[in-house]
């Protein structure tokens, strides 16, 4: 795939450290990679943002492309309202993105906050309407704790209605004490999602430094993602047999 989506079920659920992942894992295997955030919020104008986080955990080879940036930390089309800013529309993501691919064998768009999050309040449009225009896979980055099953189905429905393909879902951190929900989600998040579990990143993950993130994040992965972890039970995050988590995440195999 060229271009692929990233959101997540919600804020703060890990889509910047598992688009970094995705990335340090792609140039691995020899490819060049960009990450396109079309609205970063919550920042100045000097500030690094989502998608020079990525490049700092990836590496420097990594293409970095912002389209908008509005201050207050809200929902982009709140936020560029509120700043008196136009907003980004699907069009010039789908643009932007394409561009990007012309020149690049893989092109990640890190949306902000969930799937449905307005980019433009005048036309209503989302991250969706974007990724529509590309047809392009669309990666769910989900919790892993209590509660995380609603919010995963809800967006694969709104992906669903759509006509838009799950690429997978990846819990964006795994906790170092997993709790029962957390360990019985591994096994139910893919059937919530209606798509594979795609990977499994550690808690903190981001804290390392960039060198182990990206010696560490293709294990992180399934092979659907340019990784190497075979996911529950062995065999790419298919199937809901004894929840196997990375070893470099420090944990043993536990069972739901």
């Amino acid at each position: 795939m060229a271009i692929m989506v990233v959101t997540g079920t919600d804020t703060g659920v890990g889509k910047t450290v598992a688009t970094a992942a995705v990335a340090a894992a792609a140039l691995r295997a020899g490819r060049s990679v960009a990450v396109l955030k079309p609205a970063q919020t919550g920042l100045g104008p000097a500030e690094p943002g989502d998608a020079a986080e990525v490049v700092r955990l990836a590496g420097g080879a990594v293409t970095a492309a912002e389209l908008a940036r509005y201050p207050d930390p809200l929902a982009p089309a709140t936020a560029a309202r509120r700043a008196g800013l136009p907003p980004v529309g699907p069009d010039a993501v789908a643009e932007a993105a394409v561009d990007l691919a012309a020149r690049h064998d893989l092109v990640l768009v890190e949306g902000a906050g969930g799937l449905l999050v307005r980019f433009d309040d005048r036309t209503g449009a989302t991250l969706a309407d974007a990724a529509r225009l590309l047809r392009a896979p669309v990666l769910l980055v989900a919790a892993a704790g209590l509660g995380t099953l609603n919010a995963t189905a809800l967006t694969a429905e709104a992906l669903s209605r759509r006509g838009l393909a799950c690429a997978g879902v990846v819990v964006g951190a795994w906790p170092a004490e997993p709790d029962l929900a957390c360990r019985c989600n591994l096994a139910d998040l893919p059937v919530a999602a209606g798509a594979p579990l795609a990977g499994l990143l550690p808690e903190g993950a981001a804290a390392r430094e960039p060198a182990a993130f990206r010696a560490a994040a293709p294990g992180w992965l399934a092979p659907a993602l340019g990784g190497d972890w075979r996911g529950p039970g062995g065999d790419g995050g298919a199937g809901a047999g004894a929840a196997l988590v990375p070893e470099d995440a420090g944990l043993a195999a536990v069972r739901p």
